[in-house]
């Protein structure tokens, strides 16, 4: 498989994944052209799009999910209340480009994708794993803690883009009204740095080298650096090897990043 972050954080998210026979976004919460760009700029067309997967129905994730599908005839592949909750949001989509996701696992050509349930402010939000030829990308953010079992579903996964989303003392000090700050610090909101890298810990798996891909970085409480450093620092203080035992890097806001071929 094929797995780019397009865009990552607060100002838009898009994930790009490819197999020999299969296309498909994980959000477009960007306008059309600049979901269209930035496919581009790897190498692709928008029309080549089987599917566009929704987590949940925040602008940053659903902005130019419309626009896409009714430009190259895309399906969009949501669960029922994330398709109530964001209908108004994305404008009139033609009947049959409207799939409604009522079982954990669905297919689309030779990708096998399973939605799990994740802890945000959303109706009901999801993470996605695609598997592929026994090749498992796994797109975990926009949550405010990992349970046991998503735990377990990352733990099989060979790349995973999963959020480091802020540091506590940025958040805690910075310019967010209180009840900002207690919504992002709270079990529905996003993960923390440190959590982060805790939870990497949980999910290594000794039979696979995982790639992770730390995304969702706020713009006013984080920046890549802070959120790399204290991530490899709690995995190097465990014993974990950086490009041995896990590769680490972190997704860009406003441009491709992270184009892995695995």
């Amino acid at each position: 498989m094929i797995f780019c972050s397009l865009y990552s954080g607060s100002s838009g998210n898009s994930i790009f994944l490819a197999s020999h026979h299969t296309k498909i976004l994980v959000d477009a919460g960007l306008s059309g052209k600049s979901i269209e760009k930035g496919l581009t700029r790897i190498g692709y067309k928008a029309n080549e799009i089987d599917a566009i997967l929704v987590t949940h129905e925040h602008i940053d994730h659903i902005k130019g999910v419309g626009v896409l599908s009714r430009k190259y005839n895309i399906p969009i592949y949501a669960n029922f209340l994330t398709w109530k909750a964001m209908m108004k949001s994305i404008g009139k989509i033609k009947e049959n480009n409207i799939r409604v996701i009522t079982k954990n696992t669905i297919n689309i050509n030779d990708m096998d994708i399973t939605g799990f349930s994740i802890s945000h402010d959303a109706v009901d939000p999801y993470g996605y794993a695609i598997d592929c030829h026994n090749k498992r990308a796994c797109i975990a953010t926009d949550l405010g803690f990992i349970p046991e079992e998503t735990k377990s579903i990352l733990k099989n996964s060979d790349v995973i883009l999963l959020e480091s989303n802020h540091d506590v003392e940025m958040l805690k000090f910075g310019p967010y009204p209180y009840e900002l700050k207690r919504r992002i610090l709270g079990k529905k909101g996003h993960l923390s740095n440190d959590d982060c890298g805790k939870a990497i810990l949980d999910i290594l798996n000794s039979s696979k080298f995982k790639r992770i891909v730390l995304g969702h970085l706020s713009k006013i409480n984080n920046y890549p650096e802070l959120a790399y450093q204290t991530v490899a620092a709690t995995l190097s203080t465990a014993g974990v090897k950086l490009n041995v035992d896990v590769n680490v890097s972190t997704a860009k806001r406003n441009e491709p990043s992270n184009f892995i071929n695995f």
